[in-house]
This record gives structure tokens, C-alpha cells and sequence, in this order.
């Protein structure tokens, strides 16, 4: 089946629509991403652990951990209130204002505060991932 359009001038024939799925490939679908979460990564927890080990990052890894830190923030706060368990937990929406406080604070160029900057960060992600996982948005591997 072919049909024209609307717009003047144009007299190609556009083919009509074909879902991609029957109704019950659809549902099935629907069930699978009902069912999905998503898992904290290696690399979150890799950053996390970078920043909270007994070495201090350099004045330029400082930057790099504190870009890497802030995008976990905004990923996992995102996760937080989209789930809903910020307005669940008293705790958690503590988490995400927290996070997206310091998420948007400069850091600071004194090497010292920095690092205690991003340890901050650090930190609040652990401490959200915990809730996360609690509250069953997250699981804790793929």
C-alpha cells in the first residue's frame, strides 16, 4: 500500500508502516526492560577507589578524576530520581543533593583541597551506590 502525502510537490509513494513486532513480541519487550537494571560498572568503582586509596593523585590527575566523578554523579543522581528512591528515602535524597551540590562546585586549585574535593565526591558516590543497591536499582554485577 502506497500513499501520497499532504505537502504540495511531492509525489513520491511512501510505504505504510510495519511494526517491527507482533503484539506478543512487544509484551515480551515490555518484560525484559521491566525487569532490567542497571549494574554499577567497573570503572565507577574503579574512580571511587582511585580517589579513596592511600595514594594521593597529582595535581593533574586531580582534574581528570574530579571530570570522571562527575559524570557517575549525574548518571547515578539521575538513577535516584528517576526510580523514585530519593522520594522513598529520606537518606538518598540527602545522596542526591549532596551530589548534585558538589557535582557543581568548582574545584577548588589548591592541590590540597582538591584532593579532599574529589574525596568528597568519592564518597558521596559510595555512599549512593550503597542506597541504590539497597532500594534495588542497582545491582552490584552485570
Amino acid at each position: 500500500m502506497t500513499a501520497t502525502t499532504l505537502r504540495p510537490g511531492w509525489s513520491h509513494p511512501v510505504r505504510a508502516a510495519v511494526p517491527p513486532f507482533t503484539e506478543a513480541g512487544l509484551r515480551r519487550v515490555l518484560e525484559k526492560v521491566q525487569c532490567w537494571a542497571p549494574y554499577v560498572d567497573g570503572l565507577l568503582l574503579d574512580d571511587v577507589a582511585a580517589v579513596l586509596d592511600d595514594y594521593t593523585p597529582t595535581e593533574h590527575e586531580v582534574d581528570e578524576h574530579a571530570q570522571r566523578l562527575r559524570g557517575h554523579l549525574m548518571r547515578l543522581v539521575h538513577l535516584a530520581v528517576v526510580s523514585k528512591a530519593a522520594e522513598r528515602d529520606e537518606q538518598t535524597a540527602g545522596l542526591v543533593e549532596r551530589g548534585r551540590t558538589i557535582r557543581s562546585e568548582e574545584v577548588p586549585t589548591d592541590h590540597r583541597r582538591a584532593v579532599g574535593h574529589i574525596r568528597r565526591m568519592a564518597w558521596t558516590l559510595d555512599e549512593l551506590i550503597e542506597r541504590l543497591v539497597a532500594h534495588q536499582c542497582l545491582t552490584e554485577a552485570p
